[in-house]
């Protein structure tokens, strides 16, 4: 199909689509981080306990852990796992499944627990919607490197409104005046809403003529296609007769192994490791701990929502929305790997930040935390954003599902050393 026949994306119909697919990958992982005040009110309820003491749950920290675990687990499986399960298959599986473990959440709500018995549940909540999600995410990144790279960045600026969706909907949760039951019940709906519509979008992408045109990609690259003329003399002539007209015809190539798929884009793959390395490391273990310097019960009440949530997710999305206007550094600059590598200086920077009970504070005012915050968050979706677009202009089409799947396991890798890491910070602070 020649350039002038490419459908158009009507009404920019597949990119809102894809946008919303983004938003609906990270809702798991949000949704159970904003929601850590609810998740330790209940954990440390001394009304439910026996013993005089509670027992502290750490549920940041386990959170993080039991998050990632599986994401990481999981998007290497589905790494191969394309292979033989259709990508339709495992996408719609999977958001039924989380659909599911959010309702079941959602319920939990107005049932009383023992504190062990909740907090048993709730990790292996998190451990079961977060292996849905790895699968998720890795075959979406891969349905959305065979796009135009505009909608890698769509995707990505999808996934960082998911993280400012949970934090706006905790945020009337902490201001509406209802219940705490009938505010929480109401905060774990909204992600059900949310997936379910999730489902609807990706069932309806492929009946676009525009994503049809890309998605046939998998299939077949027109680049690599055999012309009808050759096809056609291929059928009626010997291979001897084809070569001495100078026609050469070739079998259709297969897809590139992982490893060699791997080869060409492993400096974006570490790059994405290392950025969300250190966005994991401090964010939420460390950054929820800043206390503001006002002694003002209404903003001591909403600071940590405010300051270290809607923050840190406005400036995400800023961030991952960014690359669609400019691109900078190149994917073939030795600036980008340093622009990456850059961004360690924020974890001593967030560490000295106003923590109650620290020796290391040196940055206490609020304003001071919310640029250092606006800056980490802006950088995370930048960079991110960068390596996800990038990635799939380093290999065939035929190759774009097995490089974002790669580029979601690493991705997930450094989600997973971060939350790891974030066990020895927490201790420093």
């Amino acid at each position: 199909m020649s350039n002038e026949n490419k459908p158009t994306d009507k009404g920019q119909a597949v990119a809102l689509i894809i946008f919303v697919l983004g938003l609906g990958t990270l809702l798991p992982w949000n949704f159970f981080m904003t929601a850590s005040q609810y998740f330790n009110g209940r954990l440390n309820n001394k009304s439910n306990s026996t013993s005089a003491a509670t027992e502290d749950y750490n549920y940041d920290s386990w959170m993080a852990l039991l998050s990632q675990l599986p994401l990481l687990l999981f998007t290497l499986l589905n790494s191969f796992l394309y292979q033989w399960v259709r990508e339709r298959i495992r996408v719609a599986f999977s958001l039924i499944a989380i659909l599911l473990f959010f309702s079941l959440t959602a319920a939990l709500v107005t049932v009383p627990m023992q504190p062990g018995s909740f907090f048993s549940v709730t990790m292996a909540t998190i451990w079961f919607i977060n292996m849905f999600s790895a699968v998720l995410q890795g075959s979406l990144f891969g349905v959305v490197g065979l796009f135009p790279p505009r909608y890698s960045t769509l995707f990505m600026s999808g996934q960082g409104l998911a993280g400012l969706f949970a934090a706006v909907a905790m945020l009337f949760s902490i201001l509406s005046n209802a219940d705490e039951n009938t505010a929480a019940l109401g905060y774990f709906i909204t992600p059900c809403v949310a997936t379910l519509g999730t489902l609807v979008c990706y069932l309806l992408l492929p009946h676009l003529d525009f994503a049809r045109f890309y998605l046939n990609r998998r299939q077949s690259d027109p680049a690599e296609e055999v012309s009808p003329l050759k096809e056609k003399e291929a059928l009626n002539n010997n291979p001897i007769e084809l070569e001495a007209k100078g026609i050469s015809v070739s079998e259709p190539e297969e897809r590139s192994s992982v490893l060699a798929v791997f080869k060409k884009i492993w400096k974006m793959a570490l790059s994405v490791t290392c950025v969300f390395a250190v966005t994991l490391s401090v964010f939420p273990v460390i950054t929820v701990r800043v206390q503001t310097v006002y002694k003002n019960p209404a903003w001591e009440k909403v600071f940590t929502c405010v300051c270290c949530f809607i923050v840190f997710n406005v400036m995400d999305l800023l961030g991952r929305s960014a690359p669609s206007v400019v691109q900078w550094p190149s994917k073939d600059s030795v600036l980008f790997p340093g622009a990456v590598l850059c961004r360690v200086a924020f974890i001593p920077l967030l560490m000295m930040c106003n923590i109650h009970n620290s020796n290391l504070n040196v940055f206490s005012h609020d304003c001071i935390f919310v640029i250092i915050m606006a800056l980490f968050s802006f950088s995370n979706g930048y960079l991110a954003s960068l390596c996800m677009a990038y990635a799939p202009q380093f290999v065939r089409s035929k190759d774009c599902e097995t490089a974002g799947s790669l580029m979601t396991f690493f991705l997930v890798l450094g989600l997973a050393l971060g939350a790891s890491f974030s066990f020895l910070l927490g201790k420093l602070v």
